[in-house]
């Protein structure tokens, strides 16, 4: 039965756990996914980002008119821009994959996974089970997309983030099932490239957690690029000889070439034997974890999307950074910090977002103040022929404190970093706006003119400034 000191279940962030201080330990690595390198680097940020950047191009190019630019586009080349952008992933992870099967000191195990015991795992290889013990075990797993029962159940192939970015030709319809991250960066890149997507969205708004100002000017720009069908749910699914029809609960039907499920994901934690080894796993399926990683069991830690409030990679990474250093010093163990978790959500526009949205402030009892900066009052801002996108600032009357920022439009998983700064770091409203140079006429000067706006509006008799954001309906 081999026997190591540490095994990792996952090759996400957990890859990144083989670090220089534990370089003379014996570290296996179990992946049961049919790719290597996790759900980043494979199928989620990076190659979604990846076609995202086209489709950026073709939508300006759609809507060069207002600049006096006369562009069109004239078709995407799918498999061109696909192979280009797999091109590059694919050996990127062969080579991550063969590194860790060839390299000193770590081993590769390729299969799923499954506690039978404290620290002891069956593997289930190709060329049959093995068992497996060690003393430390790290679950990090990841998470997988989550299909409703009532479309799993269905005999018509769909797609998930999984498959979709690697369809063998562009469909010329295209149903999304969702209204989250997911949903709506693949209907941008469809439908920039050509492609007719009609959106099956549960509420009636898009991007239901950002902030209000957010989701409505998300929500009506994806009514002028989509057909979208707010308040249902897909029924049943059938092929037939003109398309998949999918029923609605609305009780209509929509005709597509391809469906693409994108209603959420789950952690992956469902086949783990989690009992078996003393994790405890909380009501949604995360494994349940302590501020430095460590699990109900002795000797077991996890990190990233398996246990983690935060399913994005950046806080994957940064739990791994802890989990790694907890694991080379006991004696001096580092806490996770989920303070100011930032997420960007690359449609078009674009969204990020930081802290508490408004409602979330309101809910905690704040004595909120809000301030709506639309993009158009910069000079940047005329450059672009801005008039939707806005800055949204959230602070407390009482203290002073900015709690949260979020942004819709060109460039804004960029422009939320300054927010993001003065949060993490504490620093005042004040410091944000006037504590450092903002470079004229830079877009970033919406963030610093929604600063000094919320300092302004603190001082006010109308703390509520919301009425003023002018989003589209």
């Amino acid at each position: 039965m081999p026997h190591h000191d540490i095994v990792i279940i996952g090759s996400g962030s957990g890859n990144s756990l083989v670090t220089p201080e534990l370089a003379d330990a014996d570290i296996a690595i179990i992946e049961g996914a049919p790719w290597f390198g996790g759900t980043c680097l494979n199928v989620g940020c990076i190659p979604t980002k990846m076609f995202v950047l086209p489709a950026d191009r073709a939508v300006d190019a759609q809507t060069g008119e207002r600049l006096g630019v006369r562009t069109r586009v004239d078709g995407a080349d799918w498999p061109a821009i696909r192979d280009r952008v797999f091109g590059r992933i694919d050996p990127i992870a062969a080579a991550g994959e063969a590194y860790r099967r060839d390299g000193e000191h770590t081993t590769l195990y390729r299969g799923h996974a499954r506690f039978v015991g404290p620290r002891r795992l069956v593997v289930d290889l190709p060329e049959g089970a093995v068992e497996v013990t060690a003393d430390q075990v790290v679950i990090a797993a990841g998470s997988h997309a989550f299909v409703p029962p009532e479309i799993a159940q269905s005999d018509v192939e769909t797609h998930t983030s999984d498959t979709v970015m690697r369809l063998e030709e562009l469909p010329e319809r295209l149903l999304v099932v969702g209204g989250g991250y997911i949903a709506l960066e693949m209907a941008h890149v469809f439908e920039a490239f050509g492609s007719a997507v009609t959106l099956a969205v549960r509420g009636e708004d898009l991007l239901r957690e950002a902030d209000d100002v957010v989701r409505a000017v998300v929500t009506a720009a994806a009514r002028e690029r989509y057909d979208v069908r707010a308040g249902v749910s897909v029924t049943a699914l059938r092929r037939e000889d003109d398309g998949i029809h999918a029923t609605l609960t609305d009780g209509a039907e929509v005709v597509v070439d391809e469906v693409l499920v994108a209603t959420g994901r789950r952690p992956s934690t469902d086949d783990l034997g989690a009992e078996l080894a003393g994790v405890d796993l909380r009501q949604d399926g995360r494994v349940v974890v302590d501020e430095h990683g460590r699990t109900t069991a002795e000797g077991v830690w996890a990190l990233g999307d398996v246990s983690s409030p935060y399913m994005l990679k950046h806080v994957a990474n940064h739990e791994a950074r802890v989990v790694a250093h907890n694991l080379a010093h006991p004696e001096d163990l580092h806490c996770f910090i989920h303070d100011a978790v930032p997420y960007a959500v690359f449609t078009h526009p674009q969204v990020a977002s930081v802290g508490m949205t408004t409602q979330e402030a309101r809910d905690a009892g704040h004595d909120v103040v809000v301030k709506v900066q639309e993009y158009g009052s910069t000079a940047y801002g005329w450059a672009l022929e801005d008039r939707t996108s806005r800055c949204v600032l959230v602070g407390d009357r009482r203290t002073g404190a900015l709690l949260g920022g979020h942004v819709v439009g060109p460039q804004a998983s960029s422009l939320i970093q300054p927010i993001v700064q003065t949060l993490a770091l504490g620093s005042s409203l004040l410091d944000l706006a006037r504590g450092q140079y903002w470079i004229h006429p830079a877009l970033t000067e919406v963030v610093e003119n929604a600063a000094l706006g919320l300092l302004e509006t603190m001082q006010t008799e109308d703390p509520e400034s919301i009425a003023s954001a002018q989003t589209p309906g």
